[in-house]
């Protein structure tokens, strides 16, 4: 198997990356997964630091592969529910700040 040099952009910042060439479409839609439960989570919620941000979506991807299997040929679909609610009452602190 051959090694393939590739470029990902994970929450804005491009990271070179030396995977198998097996590997290299399923380490491009963690990328894309990774940025889009960013996306929404910034979409939701008032909370633009990065860090913050990034542990959350870790946290919610990390939990997705213990829940029960998705049906066979369905992409599985993000539960946000937890990182919604960790979220959601770091805004109210924040809010409460002002």
């Amino acid at each position: 198997m051959s090694k393939v040099s590739l470029k990902v952009v994970v929450a804005g910042r491009t990271y070179p990356l030396t995977v198998q060439e097996t590997e290299v479409e399923k380490v491009q839609r963690a990328a894309d997964d990774i940025n889009k439960a960013i996306k929404q989570l910034q979409d939701n919620f008032a909370v633009r630091d990065m860090q913050d941000l990034l542990a959350m979506t870790a946290l919610q991807l990390s939990t997705r592969g213990s829940k029960a299997p998705a049906a066979a040929g369905s992409a599985p679909q993000a539960d946000f529910s937890e990182a919604t609610a960790a979220l959601k009452a770091l805004s109210d602190d924040l809010d409460a700040l002002n």
